[in-house]
């Protein structure tokens, strides 16, 4: 059975409640619908509660390269689900490009009619290569992760711990990029959450447990078993455990009941900054309008908006603009159409996230 979120007055999460009873709140006035980048349907009272009762709620979180899951589990109910898409390859792309961008303008100063001693190669200004910086395409997916995260503390009332499955490669099995900047992440996270973290032969355990099955190949499918069943489990650990009771008895203490809830697809609007110029220098100093969020009519790149062509309407994201037109994309990012001003109507100002409800 599905929850609803509830926001007291004061903007503090509290227990969620049925279905029934906020359609009765919002019905009588007593509540209203609280708006969230999330899009969670949430309900926000107007009145002070009777009662202020809390029970535990744990956040799973599953990292990874390219895809995370995240589950929000209580010991009755499962309240969120969530599929994250990673910006790793999107920025590890764009950072490759902006170094050869780079190396290209370098190149452009140096007159190479000189003898190697005399060209203009420009010295080093400070030795900037010892520094413990944190890749740009592993900052943005842990971003994206602790972006997350701070809305459901928004939703729910987190009284237990955050669980995040800690990486380990043995042997020769190679360095997986997710062990990249772990500890700096659970470092971070830590200052505003209580952070534990157990292994992945853990999480495999309380998986079966639970009788979850988790989908071992097409991981980018966005579906529950791919990664948001491990986020479950690791919420599940904060309810259950594998102990040895007395000398000839051990199993498992506690329970958990998985229920049914739907799951949100997360991700970054693929936007490109702007630039000056292309690859290549504009001659003249002329140059077209290249990447950047603002369009020329009013809209940003990532809002939510309804569009009509006739009779056909779209819902989409604004991925683009020309002279007259605006370009409408789905969550994919790919382009649904493109279309006049005066036919678009803006839903949802954009907040950097893409997210499709399930």
């Amino acid at each position: 059975m599905l929850r609803v979120p509830v926001i007291d007055k004061n903007g503090r999460a509290l227990m969620p409640t049925k279905p029934s009873r906020a359609r009765r709140w919002l019905k009588e006035g007593r509540a209203k619908v609280y708006k969230n980048d999330l899009q969670v349907f949430a309900i926000q009272l107007t009145f002070e509660p009777s009662d202020r009762k809390e029970q535990r709620i744990a956040v799973g979180i599953d990292p990874g390269k390219h895809f995370t899951g995240i589950a929000v589990q209580s010991a009755k109910f499962t309240l969120w689900l969530g599929h994250l898409y990673l910006p790793f390859q999107k920025v590890k792309v764009l950072m490759e490009q902006r170094g050869m961008m780079r190396r290209t303008r370098r190149s452009r100063r140096i007159n190479r009619n000189l003898p190697v001693r005399q060209r203009a190669h420009r010295q080093k200004r400070f030795d900037n290569r010892r520094q413990n910086k944190i890749p740009p395409s592993i900052r943005a997916n842990r971003d994206l992760e602790k972006r997350v995260l701070d809305e459901l503390e928004r939703l729910f009332p987190l009284l237990f711990n955050v669980v995040i499955e800690r990486v380990k490669a043995y042997g020769n099995k190679g360095f997986s990029p997710v062990m990249v900047a772990q500890e700096w992440q659970l470092d971070r996270l830590s200052f505003d959450y209580g952070i534990e973290t157990i292994e992945g032969w853990q999480t495999a355990q309380i998986r079966r447990e639970l009788g979850l099955i988790k989908q071992k190949d097409s991981k980018s499918d966005a579906v529950v078993a791919t990664h948001a069943v491990d986020g479950i489990a690791l919420a599940a650990s904060q309810f259950m455990s594998y102990q040895v009771t007395s000398v000839n008895s051990r199993g498992w203490v506690g329970s958990v009941d998985v229920t049914a809830c739907p799951l949100t697809v997360i991700r970054r609007p693929p936007v490109s900054r702007r630039q000056l110029h292309l690859l290549q220098f504009s001659k003249g100093g002329s140059r077209r309008k290249y990447g950047g969020t603002v369009t020329r009519h009013g809209f940003r790149k990532g809002d939510y908006v309804e569009a009509n062509q006739g009779k056909k309407i779209v819902r989409g994201w604004v991925s683009g603009d020309t002279k007259t037109q605006i370009s409408v994309s789905n969550a994919d990012w790919k382009r649904l159409g493109q279309f006049s001003r005066n036919k678009i109507q803006l839903l949802k100002r954009s907040n950097g996230l893409i997210v499709q409800c399930g």
